[in-house]
């Protein structure tokens, strides 16, 4: 009897672990991409190396990439974007940290596709702004893919672009989020 006993908190104890690290989900391969279109040029780049961490429980999301881990068609293209723009040896990262608000809406234990209100708070360059956008969740067997676009500007972000090139990148630049979530394991 007392094995029996023994053996139903271990196994309850275990269960209580898994359910609340099952709340966690990551990744750290998270795709990040921006385009900026103008009659002169196009210019894209791609980031697959954003570490992103959501919890399920409370709706708080942060993430963190690397300005250098983007990547451009033209080398010419990244090295600007690295040492004239972003200024990516003293403001090496950008940040988001936010909340999905509408958490009531979502069923993670349920495979379904739902629509996600964020409000947080992004920083690059240096410089924090509030940042709410919209998302689409899919829940799929225990694994989670978002998915959202936002439109921001250089200037919200101190970014400075010479009049020499002004008419070569967009005054909007679309930022587009994929990211693939999984249960955080322990």
């Amino acid at each position: 009897m007392k094995i029996q006993t023994i053996l139903f908190i271990a196994v309850f104890l275990l269960s209580c672990s898994l359910i609340k690290a099952q709340d966690k989900y990551l990744t750290k391969k998270g795709h990040v991409w921006f385009f900026s279109h103008t009659p002169i040029e196009d210019i894209e780049a791609h980031n697959n190396e954003a570490a992103v961490v959501f919890d399920s429980k409370t709706g708080e999301i942060s993430a963190v990439l690397l300005m250098k881990s983007f990547k451009f068609q033209k080398a010419l293209m990244e090295e600007h974007f690295n040492e004239n723009y972003m200024e990516s040896e003293k403001f090496p990262k950008g940040l988001y940290k936010g909340k999905v608000t509408n958490l009531q809406e979502i069923d993670f234990t349920k495979n379904g596709s739902y629509k996600g209100v964020v409000d947080g708070t992004l920083t690059i360059h240096g410089v924090e702004k509030k940042l709410n956008t919209n998302c689409t969740i899919d829940v799929e067997d225990g694994k989670l893919e978002v998915k959202s676009k936002f439109t921001i500007t250089p200037q919200e972000f101190s970014i400075t672009i010479p009049d020499l090139v002004a008419n070569n990148i967009a005054k909007s630049i679309d930022v587009n989020i994929d990211l693939e979530l999984e249960v955080y394991k322990k």
